[in-house]
């Protein structure tokens, strides 16, 4: 069975630092990408440039402003079956696609699947206030966007990221797509290396509490409105 089309999002602003090894990640699969989209909110450094000159990337200006509107943009110039998502700090494992792929061919009805996720500390950094280190004792199951591969119908059911988050859109989402009862499964394998450098918004746990407790409330309305 012919391998479906991949495309992958990236967004990103201002990440000249790491964004070169994320995206050589991305090729270390038998299966290559369609495309691969980066998403760019208006660097300032040479982000832009180092994005172009990569094999398969096409540099998308964002119209909007925001992290999630950034990915609502990315989904919509999409053009492959399965769409699925990377950080610019960030690094997939070897073989992530044909892992994901793999299991989203073998069962036609999984809308999306997430895999494990392993975090490691960058040499001379320390991690963001609240960040919890046991993170860094062994792999854990991720809910996140860097593990993400959806058929495009997902976001049809679920919709997309809402703006109203500034960080944490991505826990909104699996909230809102577990509500729905969207099929999916959580693999096994180790899919993302998640890079704790000090700055990273989606870890600082004090300054995403309250969003996610948001994102909690909304589930619980939504159940209550069900039941």
């Amino acid at each position: 069975m012919d391998a479906p089309g991949v495309s992958v999002v990236l967004v990103v602003r201002n990440g000249e630092a790491y964004i070169r090894d994320a995206l050589a990640s991305v090729t270390q699969s038998r299966i290559a990408p369609l495309e691969i989209l980066v998403v760019d909110g208006g660097s300032s450094d040479r982000t832009p440039a180092i994005a172009a000159a990569t094999p398969l990337v096409r540099v998308v200006a964002q119209r909007s402003t925001g992290i999630a509107n950034a990915y609502n943009e990315g989904i919509a110039e999409a053009r492959g079956e399965l769409i699925a998502f990377i950080s610019h700090d960030d690094l997939w494992t070897a073989g992530k696609l044909d892992i994901q792929v793999a299991a989203m061919q073998a069962e036609p009805g999984l809308l999306f699947t997430v895999g494990m996720v392993e975090h490691f500390l960058e040499p001379g950094c320390v991690p963001p206030e609240g960040f919890r280190r046991e993170l860094l004792e062994r792999p854990y199951p991720g809910l996140i966007m860097e593990t993400l591969m959806a058929r495009r119908r997902a976001f049809e059911l679920v919709g997309g990221f809402d703006p109203s988050f500034a960080v944490a859109e991505d826990t909104d989402w699996f909230a809102r797509a577990k509500d729905a009862q969207v099929p999916m499964r959580v693999l096994p394998q180790v899919l993302v290396r998640k890079r704790v450098h000090g700055t990273n918004a989606s870890l600082n746990v004090k300054a995403i509490d309250h969003l996610l407790l948001r994102a909690m409330r909304r589930s619980i309305a939504r159940k209550r409105e069900a039941s």
